[in-house]
């Protein structure tokens, strides 16, 4: 009985000595990584084998924070004569139609004049009533209609900034199409089909009245809530520098199967840092687009916008500022790739642009 006793006795008095000590010794600082991952835990994979994503802590999407009601009202299509002191918005107001889709009707340009016994067509259709928050890719999800038909019945352009008391026309008679037996309007939205030109052009909040969008922030602490919209460049300083620095693995445009590449993919070491490629404001962070895993949009000015995909890292937050040259991300193997690189795109409005064409550096 004493050897058993002797025996439990030995590990306690070591484990006692071991925390006297342990107000003696240093502490040692994790590595710089250990913070990353503590601060920011990666989500699930979203299928077996893939990498994980992480991402500092963020709100939800604005088009899931806010998702848009198909309140649309139909306008038949008529022809109305311009009386004094008309502006194109009182008539908008007053057939209930929307401004952009007039303009675009009868060929007019911004400050849209108008005069006195001037005919304007007014397109007939479903028109939704635009609220704040509201984002273009949650209003082509509440009629299950594409975002780029929507600008397109609208005469979007840059910087495709919507307003709060606007009418958007909803191509396709505007209705949304029955739901599934069983399924909700929420696993509709889910269903909704992202693409890249849908993010750089359709997720922005809507604007109330003649409100500003709010400063971007300097520093990835500062959180601005998803349904605020963000002031981005207006010019475009310098040009665009490599993102990476690797192998070019998939070109620009057509590849031998057929498929098209609306960017570059670079091959690099996993674990290299991803940096901006110009001086910009970043527009979206997040892996809503499965194949480019996670993912990083900043907008520069003068309608051009820069994506960074494939990353395991998301060192940024939406509506912040970042200078050319400054880490943004770093590489992985997320999405669909099968070895670690960079997806990288430059984007004039929704069109894609080669990238080998205006890189330096």
């Amino acid at each position: 009985m004493g050897d058993r006793m002797n025996e439990m006795r030995a590990p306690l008095a070591l484990l006692g000595l071991a925390m006297l000590l342990g107000g003696c010794i240093p502490q040692v600082a994790p590595p710089p990584d250990y913070y990353r991952s503590a601060n920011n835990p990666a989500p699930a994979p979203s299928r077996a084998g893939e990498e994980q994503v992480s991402a500092l802590p963020a709100s939800q999407p604005a088009w899931e924070a806010h998702p848009a009601t198909p309140t649309g009202r139909f306008v038949p299509a008529s022809t109305y004569t311009v009386r004094p002191g008309d502006t194109l918005r009182r008539i908008a107001d007053r057939t209930g139609a929307g401004i952009l889709a007039i303009a675009r009707a009868n060929g007019l340009s911004q400050p849209y004049a108008v005069t006195p016994g001037e005919q304007l067509t007014i397109p007939g259709g479903r028109y939704h009533l635009i609220v704040r928050g509201d984002t273009g890719i949650a209003i082509a999800q509440a009629y299950g209609v594409h975002w780029s038909d929507i600008i397109d019945a609208n005469g979007l352009s840059e910087p495709y900034l919507l307003r709060a008391g606007w009418r958007l026309l909803i191509p396709g008679g505007g209705t949304p199409p029955p739901l599934p037996s069983g399924s909700t309007a929420a696993q509709r939205a889910a269903a909704f089909h992202l693409d890249i030109g849908d993010l750089v052009t359709g997720s922005e909040p809507a604007l109330a009245g003649n409100a500003r969008p709010a400063a971007p922030s300097s520093t990835s602490r500062r959180v601005l809530a998803s349904t605020t919209p963000i002031e981005t460049p207006s010019k475009l300083i310098g040009g665009f520098s490599w993102p990476v620095h690797g192998r070019v693995v998939t070109g620009f445009g057509p590849g031998k199967s057929g498929v098209r590449s609306d960017g570059i993919q670079i091959a690099v070491p996993e674990g290299t840092p991803v940096l901006a490629a110009a001086d910009g404001v970043v527009a979206y962070v997040g892996s809503s687009i499965p194949s480019l895993g996670g993912l990083v949009i900043v907008k520069h000015g003068d309608g051009y916008t820069t994506v960074y995909g494939n990353a395991k890292e998301l060192l940024v937050r939406r509506g912040q500022s970042v200078k050319r040259g400054q880490e943004i991300a770093v590489s992985g193997e997320t999405g669909a790739v099968d070895q670690p690189s960079v997806h990288f795109e430059i984007r004039k409005g929704r069109d894609p642009v080669d990238p080998l064409g205006k890189l330096s550096g």
